[in-house]
């Protein structure tokens, strides 16, 4: 078995609160207020969409990652305020192991505990574990990021260890990154149904 992963595809989903299609170039206009007014939002990311070079830059390199089949970047749409809201990805695609990782997640301030953030991985691990065909979805983190983990934890993340000094930081030194996952059978045995009834 592989991941039933089609690099080319322009995978849509989405639910009642939100829609996540695939990033574009153009999608520059809709994140840049984002780069420009809130540069804390990467405050613990180790790429850094800080400025307007900032977010070319992180669209830039989401896009290439996306041309060799390894991520593929989704814009964030919230249909409740009918604005864009983020930007999320699938990287580190490894179709042969049948795993991926979730990450480069991030929303505008106004759009943190909403709420949406539930829905989008509601519809990004369904996606993977039951369209891809994945048994394994990763997740990283900055281990001082506390709202980040709690988060994870919270729609059903198991943690596994800390990767130690293992990622620069954007104004020098090292970070450590706690690594989390869910597993297919743990989404099919509850965490499906548990994050279900949250939204």
């Amino acid at each position: 078995m592989i991941l039933n992963f089609n690099p080319k595809a322009k995978y849509i989903l989405e639910d009642e609160r939100v829609l996540l299609r695939p990033l574009k170039e153009t999608d520059l206009e809709f994140l840049l207020p984002f780069a420009l007014n809130e540069p804390d939002t990467w405050k613990y990311s180790y790429l850094s969409a800080k400025g307007e070079d900032g977010m070319r830059q992180y669209i830039k390199d989401a896009l290439d990652g996306a041309a060799v089949g390894k991520e593929y970047p989704f814009i964030v749409y919230d249909k409740q305020t009918a604005e864009y809201a983020g930007s999320t990805r699938f990287y580190d695609i490894q179709p042969a192991l049948q795993t991926v990782q979730l990450g480069y997640t991030w929303y505008g301030e106004k759009f943190r505990g909403t709420g949406l953030n539930k829905h989008c991985k509601f519809l990004l691990l369904q996606f993977a574990f039951e369209s891809l065909d994945a048994l394994r979805v990763e997740f990283r983190a900055d281990a001082r990021n506390e709202k980040s983990i709690a988060a994870m934890k919270s729609i059903g993340c198991v943690p596994e260890g800390v990767l130690r000094s293992n990622m620069p930081l954007q104004d020098g030194g090292r970070r450590d990154s706690i690594v989390l996952s869910i597993l297919k059978d743990e989404w099919e045995g509850g965490v499906k149904e548990n994050l279900k009834q949250r939204l």
